[in-house]
């Protein structure tokens, strides 16, 4: 128990180190987000579109989420060098994959008889999409970006062994900073973690169409935490 006391006076007696070290990593986790969001969703939904490729996205995915953090940053280090971009690569590579499935289990699961009523009043597939398959996939779309933001903030820390400011520099550093500041810096990255997924439940919520809202909200599909460790 003193050690959690003495975790939250590092937090009050560092401040400034811990707030310029969580900017960090956000900025780290907003710009893996960035290019997964770029990469995932408009692969995802164009795929569950087509109803077609579902064993090439799914098992991509797969692929994708078997591979060991740590173990693709230290790859990087031989291809990018240390620092920010290597870090961001393997944020992107865990992020992806539970995006694109996501959006390929969301807009491919839209009911069909949907479907065929917008198209039977004459809408062109794009209208199809962005009309009536988008709008229902969304809920699930967003489940899977809830839960890669979460993932993507706890391993961000993993940075700080290739170069990139977050904080997991303190976790690392337990020689100099003690176990209090490791401690600290442990319960900031969990808060950060928890903010997160309460705004994106928020937000899954705000785009979900109101005729949905009282079904159960959807879970993302993917690994559970066991898995993930």
């Amino acid at each position: 128990m003193n050690d959690f006391i003495d975790a939250f006076k590092f937090i009050g007696e560092n401040t400034a180190l811990l707030w310029e070290l969580t900017l960090d990593h956000l900025a780290l986790t907003a710009a893996s987000m960035a290019i997964a969001l770029v990469i995932a969703i408009p692969l995802g939904v164009w795929l569950g579109h087509l109803h077609r490729f579902s064993f090439a996205a799914i098992n991509i995915s797969n692929v994708g989420r078997a591979l060991p953090s740590l173990a693709v940053i230290s790859i990087g280090v031989a291809l990018l060098g240390i620092g920010f971009v290597n870090v961001m690569v393997a944020l992107v590579i865990l992020a992806v994959p539970l995006m694109l499935t996501n959006a390929y289990v969301a807009v491919d699961g839209v009911d069909r008889d949907a479907v065929e009523a917008a198209r039977g009043m004459g809408m062109t597939p794009t209208e199809v999409l962005l009309r009536v398959e988008l709008p229902l996939a969304l809920p699930l779309i967003f489940a899977g970006i809830r839960t890669a933001v979460v993932y993507v903030i706890a391993t961000a820390t993993l940075g700080s062994v290739a170069g990139a400011s977050t904080l997991g520099d303190i976790i690392v550093d337990q020689a100099t900073y003690r176990l209090p500041g490791v401690l600290g810096a442990a319960m900031c990255v969990a808060a950060l973690a928890l903010v997160a997924e309460l705004l994106f439940a928020g937000l899954q919520r705000a785009v979900t169409p109101r005729g949905l809202r009282a079904a159960r909200v959807p879970a993302a599909v993917g690994p559970t935490a066991a898995e993930t460790l």
